[in-house]
This record gives C-alpha cells, sequence and structure tokens, in this order.
C-alpha cells in the first residue's frame, strides 16, 4: 500500500469525527492538515480533538508549536511527508485530515524546492505593513503575480508578505516558480471530500460557535494573552480569536462577538468549499446528519477500493 487517504471540507462538516471512526476501524494514524491546530494553546477556537481521543489514536502535527512561530504549507508538507512514509512502512493507514487546502495540495503535488529567503526584504515589507497596512501590500501584490494574489486572502499578511519577498527577491512570481518546480511526494492520495446541505452547514457552524464560548473560548484567549503573546501574532488573526481580542478590547459586545464568528465562519466555509470544489481529484460523499458513520465509512472504501488498495 502506497497510498493514504484524505479527508477534506468546510469547517464543522464532520471530518474529524469521521477521520477518527476510520481510525478506530482499521487502526489508522490521523495526519492533521489544519493551519492552526499546529499551535499550543489554541485548543478550543480550533475545535481540536479532545485529549482523551488524541490518546487513542496516533495524531501527528497537533501542538507541535507556539502562537508566535511561524509555520507555511510547504514546511508543512517537508515535515509530513516522512510521517507518512513512516506509517505506511508500517503497512498502517495514514489519515490525512483537515480543511487547509493549501496544506494538503503542498503536501501530495509539492511546492517548489528552492529555498528563497531575505531576512532583510521581509523586514522591509513588515515595516511597510505596519506603517501602509495590508491592503497597499496586497495591490501590490496585484499586479507583480496576480495568478498568487487570487489565491490568497487579502487579510492572509504572512503569505503576502511572502509572496512579495519571493517576487523582489529573484524578480519571478511566486506563482509561477510553483507551477515550474513541482515536487510530487512519493505516495498517492485519495481525497473525499465531505459535503452536506448548506443550510445544515450553517446550523453546525452556528452550534459550534456556541459550543466553542460555553467552553471557555473567552478565557483560552485570555490565557494565550496572559502568557505574553501579542494580539498581532498571525496565528491569532484567525476567525474565533481575532473577534474575541475585539471583545476584549471592549469595541463590542459579546452577543455581537458571537455573531461576528458565526458570520465569519460561514464565510470561510463557503471559501473553503470554492477552493475543494475546483480541485478535480476529489471524491465527494454527502454526509447525513447524526454520528453513525457506518454508511460513510462504506462508500470510502469502495472508493479506495476502486484505487486498487484495501484495508
Amino acid at each position: 500500500m502506497n497510498q493514504l487517504i484524505a479527508i477534506v471540507g468546510p469547517t464543522a462538516v464532520g471530518k474529524s469525527a469521521l477521520a477518527l471512526c476510520l481510525a478506530q476501524t482499521f487502526g489508522g494514524e490521523i495526519v492533521s492538515a489544519d493551519s492552526r491546530q499546529v499551535y499550543r494553546y489554541m485548543d478550543i477556537g480550533t475545535a481540536k480533538p479532545p485529549q482523551s481521543l488524541l490518546e487513542q489514536v496516533p495524531h501527528h502535527f497537533i501542538n507541535i508549536l507556539n502562537p508566535d512561530q511561524d509555520y507555511s504549507a510547504g514546511q508543512y508538507a517537508k515535515a509530513a511527508r516522512p510521517v507518512i512514509q513512516k506509517i505506511l512502512k508500517m503497512k498502517i493507514l495514514p489519515l490525512v485530515v483537515g480543511g487547509s487546502g493549501l496544506y494538503i495540495r503542498a503536501l501530495v503535488e509539492g511546492f517548489f524546492r528552492e529555498e528563497i529567503k531575505d531576512p532583510s526584504l521581509r523586514e522591509k515589507l513588515q515595516a511597510r505593513l505596519e506603517r501602509e497596512g495590508i491592503d497597499s501590500l496586497y495591490r501590490e501584490l496585484q499586479e507583480a503575480d496576480p495568478i498568487a494574489a487570487e489565491k490568497i486572502h487579502p487579510n492572509n499578511t504572512r503569505r503576502v508578505i511572502r509572496a512579495l519577498e519571493v517576487y523582489y527577491a529573484v524578480k519571478i512570481p511566486i506563482s509561477k516558480i510553483q507551477q515550474e518546480n513541482p515536487d510530487p511526494a512519493p505516495f498517492r492520495a485519495v481525497k473525499i471530500g465531505l459535503n452536506i446541505e448548506r443550510k445544515k452547514l450553517y446550523a453546525r457552524i452556528n452550534e459550534r460557535v456556541e459550543t466553542m464560548f460555553e467552553e471557555g473560548l473567552v478565557e483560552e484567549v485570555r490565557h494565550i494573552l496572559g502568557l505574553g503573546y501579542s494580539p498581532e501574532l498571525n496565528a491569532l488573526n484567525s476567525v474565533g480569536y481575532k473577534e474575541v481580542l475585539v471583545y476584549l478590547q471592549g469595541e463590542i459586545d459579546l452577543f455581537n462577538c458571537k455573531e461576528l464568528v458565526k458570520q465569519n465562519t460561514r464565510r470561510y466555509a463557503k471559501r473553503q468549499l470554492t477552493w475543494f470544489r475546483a480541485e478535480e481529484d476529489i471524491h465527494w460523499i454527502d454526509m447525513e446528519s447524526g454520528d453513525d458513520f457506518s454508511g460513510t465509512v462504506n462508500m470510502i472504501l469502495d472508493v479506495f477500493a476502486d484505487s486498487g488498495n484495501s484495508v
């Protein structure tokens, strides 16, 4: 066996619960492909599996970094590939699970191999960000590399700066470098996309957000700040955390904070769906409500078997 199963889809669709069911049924190991679950202390707002489940099934790439450490899709791919190969050599099924489409693309298809770094240039771009704001840099990226700009959210300051750093360092768009320097993985991925009626998905999102606040999301953010981490960190500039930071600054009340998290999470889910819908090699499965995954598991096994595998 030289293939893994990648379970993708929007937030709150049920990826983690299904992956856990598969792992427990077939003795698999879970490789997280979530760009926020890599961070310690960010548990509630990233919907991490509870510690009890992390101990039941081996999980990789959860709680590996502090919130002030940057982490890119390229770094993830470079680190995750040998982990997956080790799992495969043990004749165990790797289950890559997450909604970070760029992480999964980097893992399977690869990023450019050449490391292009210019710390002084990055510092200058960071200074410009603080002085001019992200809009100015994003407009600059749109002119320099419109293909990259289309794939990068305007508020993702880290990726905007990274794309500009590469462009100004070698005078070649990062999108062109990525296209011309593929580094495909030494294994194949059977990609399973989980889908659910939009109305049901949004209801799940709203319910999840309410649960996060009940479980102590505000206290979690306070704890992170109390550890000395800056509210300006990229890790905290994400849905669930940035809204709570605004609440803690007294700019909005708790009710509006919750509503803003719900709204932004729904928008994020919509962007995830747009990303994954553009991928041509995903086998889509419609999810039903409830926790009985037996039918879904059987469908996934059929897809995996059609790819010449067995578990």
